[in-house]
């Protein structure tokens, strides 16, 4: 049989137990993803507070119409590249990288944002020009420097150097 006070233990065993899984914040997990920049696809009609209110993978993200599920954005890995002089086209041919195939970033172009293969950025840091002034441009982005070598600022353009 049974005593009075083990009764008592499972019951308030049980109390916490419950008060326990309805703290807010508890069980509450992100989602992976990010949300995206622009409502791009039709919301559900699901109205939401948190990502753990939404179906599948698909996130809480609030836009002009309020907080709706929507599926979620990923940053691709690499850098934009660095935009050349001038506006590229003025249009919306992408809203994040999940929009663009393969590898490339959804990236603006001077006016819009358009897919765009992008560079890794490798390690090291550039030293301060100094030296003969170089006036041309030798490299846009460190993929253009061979091994460990980075594309640095020079006085008034940009060559490849070893990083220090």
């Amino acid at each position: 049989m049974k005593t009075p006070g083990f009764y008592v233990s499972a019951i308030i065993f049980l109390v916490l137990m419950d008060w326990t899984s309805a703290v807010p914040g508890n069980s509450t997990v992100p989602k992976k993803g990010h949300c995206p920049r622009r409502l791009n696809v039709v919301p559900s009609k699901r109205a939401c507070v948190c990502d753990e209110d939404c179906p599948g993978t698909d996130k809480c993200c609030v836009f002009d119409c309020g907080a709706v599920c929507v599926p979620p954005a990923f940053t691709k890995p690499g850098v934009c590249p660095r935009r050349r002089r001038g506006a590229g086209m003025c249009a919306e041919f992408c809203a994040n990288d999940s929009d663009c195939p393969n590898e490339e970033k959804c990236c603006h172009n001077g006016c819009g944002h358009s897919c765009i293969t992008p560079y890794t950025v490798k390690p090291g840091r550039c030293s301060h020009p100094k030296g003969t002034p170089m006036c041309a441009e030798f490299c846009y982005h460190d993929g253009q420097c061979p091994g460990e070598q980075k594309c640095c600022r020079t006085t008034c353009g940009h060559a490849c150097s070893e990083p220090c």
